[in-house]
C-alpha cells in the first residue's frame, strides 16, 4: 500500500468511526427518551388503576342503592294489572 491509500483508508476508517459514533449517540439518547416515557407511562398506568378502582367503588354503592330503592317499592296488588 503507498502512503496515498493508507491515508484514504485512515479517513475512511475515521469516518465509519465518527458515523458510528453519531449512532451510539442516537441510540443512548432514543434509550433515554423511551426510558423516561416508560416511567411516564407506569405511573399514568398506577394513576389510572386507582382511578378505576375508585369509579368500581362508586358504581358498588350506587348499585346498592337502586337495589335498597327497589326493595322500597310497594308490591303492585295482585288485582292491579301491570302498566
Amino acid at each position: 500500500m503507498t502512503a496515498l491509500h493508507r491515508r484514504i483508508y485512515s479517513d475512511e476508517m475515521i469516518s465509519d468511526f465518527q458515523e458510528l459514533s453519531e449512532k451510539i449517540s442516537q441510540l443512548a439518547a432514543m434509550t433515554q427518551a423511551l426510558r423516561s416515557e416508560n416511567a411516564e407511562l407506569r405511573m399514568r398506568a398506577v394513576s389510572l388503576e386507582a382511578e378505576n378502582t375508585e369509579l368500581a367503588h362508586r358504581m358498588q354503592q350506587a348499585h346498592d342503592r337502586v337495589a335498597a330503592l327497589l326493595e322500597k317499592i310497594p308490591a303492585p296488588a295482585q288485582d292491579e294489572e301491570p302498566a
